[in-house]
């Protein structure tokens, strides 16, 4: 068999001409070449073996690659294949030893190159079947970021919603079919956008510049309740920002927001990181409406919702590196579930406000340990001419971490 009968090749816009010797060669010699239309198209010249155009969705392709096991196949893809390529999904598949990769320059990483920017301080997102809403937390002042398009309407889009979001001064270059005989590179600004005829390969530079109403999230946790819509049900910034700090985020996590109200916390907890996750359990429905929005407008459309009622909600989730309980304390076995459901390492947070919720909380922290704590916040607010602090109820929290 031979070992490396997978290869995994990057092809670029100026076609199979700009490719080395070798990677001509393993294409002209593969029985299977797989790829989109476009790569196909390019490396025609080329192929001898059959050809497979990546049907929908994608991996139903795989079978018909693993079956050819030992003979050699060829998969085409745009630039670097392991840049928001192909590559991890063939990497999943087939063991590292049995596949080559050949990388050809990612389109981030030509359009460093032509725009003069440092691609490790530039913010990446890909906008191919992802919201776009994505920028939002990264929409900081004097950010440089890199948005490749789903397709010819993805520029416009990105305008629109820097516009919303109040960085319409900010300025937007179009790059368009990157290293081919078609590559043309257009300015704009995004509150006076107006490029036509796109090419539907592009990618979106973004130098961000806020205007004076522009709504920027702040690196910190406990953004400002202002910041989402909600009908009182929802942790304060002040113990939201605690609470945060309770759960301590890492990389990668998944948190189960129990009782989610207006979302705030599952939605801020997935600001921590690009890649940590909330499924949030909500009973009602209009509650649960809410927090989807208040999702989508933060920036986090991939938060996930699961309509019920704990702990009934819970069968069948995944294992949480986290859980925190908004709502719905006071029932014991809401508590339990979460908490035997953990990860070991995993860490629970309750805030109590009702003496039947503390009470559970005591009897908790006799049982599992932890730490207690009660907040109370005072706000300064007007009386009569004057002002006085005036407390908000105080908070018992308790926080764990399972063994």
């Amino acid at each position: 068999m031979n070992t490396r009968w997978l290869t995994i090749l990057g092809i670029g816009e100026d076609g199979v001409e700009a490719l080395p010797a070798t990677a001509r060669g393993l294409i002209a010699s593969a029985g299977l070449v797989v790829g989109g239309a476009r790569h196909l198209a390019l490396a025609a010249p080329l192929i001898t073996g059959e050809t497979l155009p990546w049907p929908r969705p994608i991996e139903t392709a795989l079978p018909e690659i693993l079956a050819r096991r030992g003979t050699p196949v060829v998969v085409l893809a745009s630039g670097d294949p392991f840049c928001f390529g192909i590559g991890p999904l063939l990497a999943r598949a087939v063991p590292n030893e049995e596949f080559l990769c050949v990388p050809a320059p990612s389109s981030l990483s030509l359009a460093a190159a032509r725009l003069g920017w440092a691609l490790q301080d530039c913010m990446v997102i890909s906008c191919c079947g992802r919201p776009i809403e994505a920028l939002i937390p990264r929409l900081q002042p004097g950010a440089r970021i890199l948005a490749l398009s789903a397709d010819a309407t993805t520029p416009a889009a990105i305008a629109a919603l820097l516009c919303r979001q109040g960085f319409g001064p900010s300025r937007m270059q179009v790059l368009e079919s990157l290293g081919g005989p078609g590559e043309r590179r257009r300015d704009a600004m995004a509150e006076s956008f107006a490029l036509e005829g796109i090419a539907a390969l592009n990618l979106v530079a973004i130098e961000a510049v806020p205007g004076t109403d522009a709504r920027i999230l702040p690196l910190t946790a406990g953004l400002p309740d202002a910041y989402f819509e909600h009908d009182g049900q929802i942790t304060k910034q002040e113990i939201r920002a605690l609470t945060l700090a309770a759960l301590a985020p890492r990389q990668g996590e998944l948190l189960w927001d129990i009782g989610c109200g207006s979302g705030s916390i599952g939605i801020e907890w997935m600001l921590r990181h690009a890649s940590n996750h909330t499924i949030a359990i909500e009973s009602r429905p209009d509650r649960a409406a809410r927090a989807a929005r208040n999702a989508a407008a933060l920036g986090v459309p991939g938060w996930e919702l699961r309509p019920g009622r704990a702990p009934e909600a819970l069968a069948g989730l995944p294992a949480p590196h986290a859980v925190f309980i908004g709502g719905g304390a006071q029932n014991p076995a809401v508590l339990e579930t979460g908490w035997n459901r953990l990860q070991p390492g995993g860490r629970m947070v309750v805030n109590g406000v009702t003496a039947e919720t503390q009470a559970q909380l005591l009897a908790a922290h006799a049982r599992l340990g932890g730490r207690l704590t009660r907040i109370a916040i005072e706000r300064l607010e007007p009386l009569g001419g004057q002002h006085v602090f005036r407390p908000a109820l105080p908070i018992v929290q308790w926080a764990a971490t399972r063994p």
